[in-house]
């Protein structure tokens, strides 16, 4: 069973997103900052990451940046999850190390479409 790690400060969303992944047969786990997510991706890589954009104590990009600098291995998969829709931010996102890009809200086949495009579903 493939693992997603849900990373976003809304209780909210990540509950909806747990929902959602479970019916794509994906184990969840949740951190609700980028550095809770760096922690928790050093101790047992998932094997893609939904990430929140603007978090407290670490957003989302410093998260990818600090991903990219750290042992963890293998690399997961990383999809933005953002409200964030201007092209800056979207091609800021992928030069920092994202695989694939959602827009929120989101439902089922967006997302399972994008998991799909990054090899995970």
């Amino acid at each position: 069973m493939k693992t997603c790690l849900v990373v976003d400060d809304s209780k909210v969303i990540r509950k909806v997103a747990r929902h959602i992944l479970e019916t794509l047969n994906f184990r969840v786990e949740e951190a609700g900052d980028g550095q809770e997510a760096l922690n928790r991706c050093t101790v047992a890589a998932p094997d893609v990451v939904l990430l929140d954009w603007n978090m407290p104590v670490m957003s989302g990009m410093e998260f990818l940046r600090a991903l990219g600098n750290s042992a963890v291995s293998p690399r997961p998969k990383v999809v933005f999850c953002t409200t964030e829709n201007g092209i800056g931010h979207i091609r800021a996102a992928i030069d920092a190390g994202a695989d694939e890009y959602v827009m929120k809200p989101f439902d089922r086949e967006t997302l399972q479409s994008k998991l799909s495009l990054v090899g995970v579903a």
